[in-house]
């Protein structure tokens, strides 16, 4: 290798390394999720190990998001959490915003938040050093996983097909965390496994 290609080398191996973690991670369908541990609303703390044998979903949320706001603002998240639970899925709202950043979250206003909200989580897992985000690649808010009982990762991406903040485009969109519950409760294999998320950024 010459000299010019060995610079432009080194420089791509230093460009990758300034990537930031949440970047790099990615939660893998097909693929063990992550195990985690984080404090809930209550200051209790909730780790994936507890949910073996669990279906379990996982949604990035961020109250200030316009993105959140439509799915939250219109029901739509409420009646996902409510159909999703109604099932026997285990639902983990996770909150990944730095301290001081756009939807940063205490305990108190998670609670609060939930309860003005009729919202109805299983928990709202409190992230604020973005540990259990950048294990999973969150991405945005939302971000959304489906786990099954054996602890794999069966569907990433998006909540539905309308990447927009127009709560009118909730009636016509298909729910890509409902459709994946439906069809791998019933033994049958994920027909959309993974799709581009949308929303704002996840704030680390």
């Amino acid at each position: 290798m010459n000299r010019n290609a060995t610079l432009r080398a080194t420089g791509l191996i230093g460009a990758l390394l300034l990537v930031p973690a949440a970047a790099r991670a990615q939660a893998t369908v097909g693929q063990p999720a992550p195990a985690f541990s984080a404090p809930d609303q209550t200051g209790a703390t909730r780790s994936l190990d507890a949910y073996k044998g669990k279906w379990v979903v996982l949604e990035w949320v961020n109250h200030e998001c316009p993105f959140v706001k439509k799915h939250y603002g219109s029901g739509n998240m409420q009646k996902t959490q409510a159909a999703a639970e109604a099932k026997g899925a285990v639902w983990l709202s996770v909150n990944s915003s730095a301290p001081g950043k756009q939807g940063a979250m205490d305990g108190k206003l998670a609670t609060s938040l939930t309860s003005s909200k009729h919202a109805t989580p299983t928990a709202v897992l409190l992230d604020p050093e973005g540990t259990v985000g950048r294990a999973y690649g969150a991405k945005t808010t939302p971000h959304m996983f489906v786990i099954d009982p054996k602890g794999t990762i069966v569907y990433a991406g998006a909540i539905d097909d309308k990447p927009s903040t127009d709560p009118g485009d909730v009636p016509g969109a298909k729910n890509y965390v409902l459709a994946a519950l439906d069809e791998a409760m019933a033994g049958k294999p994920v027909s959309v496994t993974s799709t581009q998320p949308y929303g704002c950024s996840v704030k680390y």
